[in-house]
This record gives C-alpha cells, sequence and structure tokens, in this order.
C-alpha cells in the first residue's frame, strides 16, 4: 500500500506519546510541578501532534468528528472515543501533580491503561483488514504495543525496561516480516477468488482494466522491490533496537541517550513506511498486479 508521510508520522509518534503517557500514569516516573509540566507536554506533543498527522490524509478533515459515532463497528471510531478518554484522564492526572504536586494514583493507572488502548486499537484498524493478510495476524498489535511501551520507557528512562523490551521487539520484529512474507499466498485469495471466475476454469489477465491509474492503484498497489526492502529491515533493525540497546548500555550520558532516542525514532520511522509498503492488498489481483 502507498506508505502516505502522514500516517506513517502517526504511526510512531503517537505510539511514542501515549507509551509515554503510559509510565507516567503507572508512576514509573513521578514529576511534579515545572518538571511534570515538561514531561506530560513533551507526551502530548507526540501523541496529539501523531493524531492530528493523521488527519492530513483524510479527503475531508473536518468530517473526522463523524468518525466518533461507529464505534459499535469501527474500531478507527474505537480509537477516537479512547483517545480522547486518555487524554482528559491523562490531564486531570498532570494537573494534580503540575499544580497541587499530588499523585492521584488511580486516575494516573485508569488513563496509562487507556493509554494503551488507544495503541491497540489504532492497530486493530490494520489486523481486522482480512484484504490484506500480511496485516490480519497477532503479531500486528503485539508489535504495536511493544513499541509503544518500549519507546515510552527509552523516554522515560526505564534503561533496564527498554532494553529488554528492544531485544524482544527486534526478534519479534523479524518474525513478523518472515512470516509476514509468505501470508498473501497461504490466505487462499487469488484471482479467481477476486473476480469471482473461478467457477468457469483458470482465470488471468488479458488486458488492464482502463489505461490509466486510479484511485485504488495509487494507494493499494505500491510495490516495494526485494533487495530494497531487505536493505530498510536491516537499517531498522540496527536503528529502532540494536543501537539504542548499545547506547543504553554504555554509561549513562546525555548526549547518549538523545542519540539512543533519535536513532529509535529514525528506526520506527523506517518499519512503518515497510509496514505499508509491504502490505499487498487483495486488490491488486484485479489489476493483476499480484
Amino acid at each position: 500500500m502507498h506508505p502516505a508521510a502522514s500516517v506513517i508520522i502517526f504511526n510512531t509518534f503517537s505510539g511514542l506519546g501515549f507509551g509515554l503517557l503510559f509510565w507516567l500514569g503507572m508512576g514509573a516516573i513521578v514529576p511534579t510541578g515545572m518538571g511534570a509540566f515538561i514531561w506530560f507536554t513533551i507526551a502530548y506533543l507526540f501523541a496529539v501532534g501523531g493524531l492530528i498527522a493523521s488527519t492530513f490524509h483524510l479527503g475531508h478533515p473536518e468530517r473526522a468528528i463523524k468518525a466518533f459515532s461507529q464505534w459499535k463497528t469501527s474500531w478507527l471510531s474505537r480509537e477516537g472515543i479512547c483517545a480522547v478518554f486518555a487524554l482528559l484522564v491523562m490531564a486531570v492526572y498532570g494537573a494534580g501533580l503540575v499544580f497541587a504536586e499530588t499523585r492521584l494514583t488511580l486516575v494516573g493507572i485508569i488513563g496509562g491503561l487507556a493509554s494503551l488502548g488507544v495503541v491497540f486499537t489504532t492497530s486493530m484498524i490494520y489486523a481486522q483488514m482480512k484484504t490484506v493478510p500480511r496485516w490480519r495476524h497477532w503479531t500486528t498489535p503485539a508489535m504495536y504495543l511493544l513499541l509503544s511501551v518500549g519507546g515510552g520507557a527509552l523516554l522515560s528512562g526505564q534503561v533496564t525496561i527498554a532494553t529488554v523490551l528492544f531485544v524482544l521487539g527486534a526478534a519479534l520484529q523479524v518474525f513478523a516480516w518472515l512470516s509476514g512474507d509468505t501470508r498473501f499466498q497461504t490466505s487462499g485469495t487469488d484471482m479467481a477468488t477476486a473476480t469471482g471466475l473461478g467457477q468457469i476454469g483458470k482465470v488471468r489477465a488479458f488486458e488492464p482494466p482502463h489505461t490509466g491509474t486510479n484511485y485504488l492503484m495509487r494507494e493499494f498497489i505500491y510495490q516495494v522491490g526485494r533487495k530494497h526492502a531487505d536493505k530498510l529491515r536491516i537499517i531498522t533493525i540496527a536503528l529502532a533496537f540494536v543501537l539504542p540497546v548499545i547506547l543504553l548500555l554504555l554509561p549513562f550520558n546525555h548526549i547518549l541517550a538523545v542519540l539512543a532516542v533519535l536513532s529509535h525514532i529514525a528506526g520506527v520511522l523506517t518499519l512503518r513506511w515497510l509496514f505499508f509498503a509491504q502490505a499487498e492488498h487483495v486488490v491488486g489481483l484485479y489489476y493483476g498486479k499480484r
């Protein structure tokens, strides 16, 4: 699928922001006063900034409010509702730390868990799509949650936890790639099922449906070369997981900590680009592109 910049930014930074809010809510760090204001500002800039970035991929961003009404059937709607709830609850928790220097423990726990709920609902937008076999797997929500919690641990200075989660994340991501590479072929979907003509006989593309491109072809039939993808996978593992772990294992230094954060963000941006670029949508079968 076409890796739109707005969606990549959203998936990267909102995950980090809500991951940091999770650790703040759980009391991994309990800043007060101006310190708390700075921590929550960083978390909200990432979380809210990512959510705002996602609207730029909409044809009519002003209609985004309508998404909240479909919570019974839409994971996108559930994501929006969960995000508003988490941000409001964490605002109350943060206000207690900033203005009263008081930790509202229960409020923080509820807000922290709700923050993870936002990440989970985001992941399910993709994991529930039958049309993209690569995404329809338990590794999709698992990686979303692991990256969010791990990235949040890194931002909040939870060195040991971040190190363990990054090692697990690297292993799980490699597994997700390897298992995902064959998921489209083993899904049982082919040109015969895509066109509904399988009962007649063998189906093959004779000519393209039309001479030019259309929206479906631009958005859902993006293809990336195998060699190019393999190089990007190596870069992803190195930047998102390996280099941050190495930097975290060295004696603490603020410069090294910043480099670890920047490396992780760059790696996750690359990972998210691949997440969309390698997602084979079944509509490509209709156009003879799979």
